[in-house]
């Protein structure tokens, strides 16, 4: 008898010998998979007596997974058919869809990409079936001869990595090929892969290609040159729509495109890539989130502090970046003197451009004795750091090199840690639900526990086990979901971020806190304690915004670039009608002024309603307008953004209006 657990309830049946999953779940396109003694595999995996089976449904993630690796085999089918020359690289499940790599003579077209799909559509109403197979080391060179990743693959198997995506291909034990099959039994085409898959192409009801980009095998950029086809794939049609109106409205948020029309940040080429420049209008912006996040920090208990932008390269090696962090710092500068033809002929010192501030907050600390009365001690600063993120990964301003954090450490003793936690945890919350970001969840990042990655992480067991107890403790206490994220920690202790959604319900990770036993050893921190001893403080590091620049593209595209009242660069836009009511309108817009009220005046020459149609393209919140009835009866007119309108306002109260929405952080 075969143990069925479906939804919790658990149900015996009764199965032939040579029974598989198949045969349990019989023509259930809903389940895609099962897992059997802890074990995801293939439907058509036999299920021994006595075992204990669950289904895989289609519309959990690990379904989802399933059914995206599938349709990365279809379309890697489907560019061979078509381009006879293809190369197969890898093609693993990814968040919302898949990807496959492949080396071709020439990059994909938009029409090569529409091709595929439909080449793709027209093997999936085939309903060829994945069928598995253990094959030798030997054999699988032999039946992939012409494939040279994979067989760079295979002769690496053990090494791959989820990172670069080679471990849905090989992994530490056998090999295995999945077949492609007609339904008259011949092989369609074959793959090296993992699986497990779905057991035919029926159960892939809504597949799409989404687009292309180049890609370097295994992500280096030493190697081959590839091109990578993007695609997506949903449980049914209605799903697929939605998905793609989501990218369709994402496009029409991209902060980036928004940044342009907005007249709110730039990225000139002069000055090279991940480095934004902020003009007036984003300007402002930045200043109330700094102004907003100082004084906030000041409210919570924080001292502001100041460092410089670089520091002796020794500096980072007592506190462990380096090397744990080495890859992310950009190369050392050397103060040296040189020849007259300028060849270094000493070297007094080398210095590095900080990519954190936290080494230098601890020199503060040890720039005098400390004692437990002052504990909690907590530091502050806009520290701008460098980080030389790849030239692949920068994205606009939510990945960057220059990064302005709202960088903070709290020094406490062993006994305070959890409190602290629960401090910070709640000015972060407060912080986020200011701006507007209000759902959201904890995700813990712990130490890799299977050792894997253990030469990843610094200090003993027993103080990783105590740091990730505390943030789990807080963490759940808070009410919020906690998801956890093994091997997730930074080198020197677990941490907890906030993951929030938007108004379109993309998570991003936002706010973070760690706990660190690592820094105050290594920097030798002490204070004196109660009894005289002198004991080691705990540090534990928070950023709020983490980066300005992130936050700032966050935001962007939460609110469409409409942003609200307190945090638009232009409160409140005048519009005369024609040009005999600027006077007016001038005295009007001095008592905004007056105010704390941002406001400009339209003075071009253009029709009013171009100049309504303006100033709605700017996601103004306040269009401000006066005709020659408000003129006379020393009112305006407020248009809204929902294209409202209301008439006759005083002055006093359209003022008291605006001021109230600031004040309030009105949405």
């Amino acid at each position: 008898m075969v143990n069925v657990i479906r939804g919790g309830v658990s149900e015996l049946l009764s199965l032939p010998a040579d029974g598989t999953g198949v045969d349990i779940f019989g023509k259930d396109l809903a389940v895609v998979a099962m897992r059997l003694g802890g074990k995801t595999v293939d439907l058509a995996t036999p299920v021994p007596a006595d075992a204990t089976v669950e289904p895989v449904l289609i519309d959990t993630d690990e379904g989802l997974a399933i059914i995206r690796h599938s349709c990365a085999h279809i379309t890697a089918q489907a560019v061979q058919l078509l381009f006879a020359e293809a190369k197969l690289g890898i093609g693993p499940p990814i968040t919302d869809g898949f990807y496959y790599d492949f080396k071709v003579d020439k990059p994909f077209t938009p029409e090569d990409l529409k091709a595929i799909e439909k080449k793709s559509l027209q093997l999936i109403g085939q309903r060829q079936t994945f069928r598995r197979r253990v094959v030798t080391d030997d054999e699988a060179r032999a039946e992939l001869a012409g494939e040279p990743f994979k067989l760079e693959l295979i002769a690496d198997k053990g090494n791959a990595t989820a990172a670069d995506g080679a471990s849905v291909e090989v992994g530490a034990g056998e090999l295995t090929i999945y077949d492609n099959v007609r339904q008259d039994g011949t092989v369609a085409w074959k793959d090296l892969c993992r699986g497990p898959h779905v057991p035919h192409t029926g159960y892939l009801k809504a597949m799409a290609i989404t687009r292309n980009s180049a890609a370097y095998w295994r992500g280096d950029q030493s190697k081959d040159s590839l091109q990578r086809v993007y695609g997506t794939a949903w449980p049914s049609k209605e799903a697929l729509n939605d998905y793609q109106h989501r990218l369709e409205e994402a496009a029409r948020r991209d902060h980036r495109k928004l940044g342009v029309e907005l007249d709110l940040f730039s990225f000139p080429e002069e000055l090279g890539a991940g480095l934004p420049v902020f003009h007036p209008k984003g300007g402002v912006i930045k200043r109330e989130m700094e102004d907003y996040v100082r004084q906030a920090h000041i409210k919570w208990g924080f001292d502001y502090v100041g460092t410089p932008h670089i520091a002796k390269e020794g500096l980072f090696y007592t506190s462990g970046h380096l090397p744990y962090y080495a890859d992310m710092m950009f190369p050392e500068m050397v103060d040296a003197d040189r020849d007259a033809e300028g060849n270094v002929t000493k070297v007094h010192d080398r210095y590095r451009v900080k990519a954190m501030n936290c080494p230098m907050h601890n020199l503060i600390f040890k720039s005098r004795g400390r004692s437990y009365r002052e504990l909690p001690l907590r530091f502050f600063e806009f520290g701008t750091v460098y980080r030389d993120e790849k030239s692949g990964v920068l994205q606009g301003l939510t990945r960057v090199r220059s990064i302005t954090q709202d960088d903070s450490h709290s020094y406490v003793m062993a006994s305070q840690a959890a409190d602290e936690v629960r401090h910070l945890l709640g000015f972060i919350l407060e912080l986020l639900r200011d701006f507007g970001l209000d759902d959201f969840y904890l995700e813990l990042s712990t130490r890799d526990e299977d050792g894997k990655k253990k030469d990843k992480f610094i200090g003993s067991d027993e103080d990783w086990a105590v740091a990730t107890a505390v943030l789990e403790q807080v963490g759940l206490e808070s009410g919020l979901d906690l998801v956890p994220d093994p091997g997730g920690a930074a080198y020197y202790g677990p941490k907890i971020s906030v993951q929030a959604k938007d108004a379109i319900g993309r998570t991003w990770q936002m706010s973070t806190i760690q706990y660190d036993f690592n820094q105050p050893e290594r920097f030798e921190l002490e204070y004196t304690a109660a009894d005289g001893t002198r004991q080691r403080p705990v540090m534990i590091h928070s950023a709020k915004f983490g980066s300005i620049e992130r936050f700032m593209g966050v935001l962007t595209e939460h609110y469409a670039g409409a942003f609200p009242a307190w945090l638009a660069p232009v409160q409140v836009l005048a519009l005369p009608v024609n040009e005999g009511h600027i006077a007016y309108l001038e005295q009007v817009a001095a008592q905004f002024k007056a105010a704390g009220i941002r406001v400009d005046i339209d003075y071009s020459d253009d029709r009013f309603g171009k100049k309504i149609r303006n100033a709605t393209k700017q996601k103004v919140p306040y269009i401000l307008i006066a005709g020659d009835d408000d003129v006379a009866a020393g009112t305006v007119s407020f248009r809204y953004r929902d294209g409202s309108q209301n008439n006759g306002v005083s002055p006093e109260s359209a003022v008291a209006e605006v001021r109230r929405a600031i004040d309030s952080r009105a949405k």
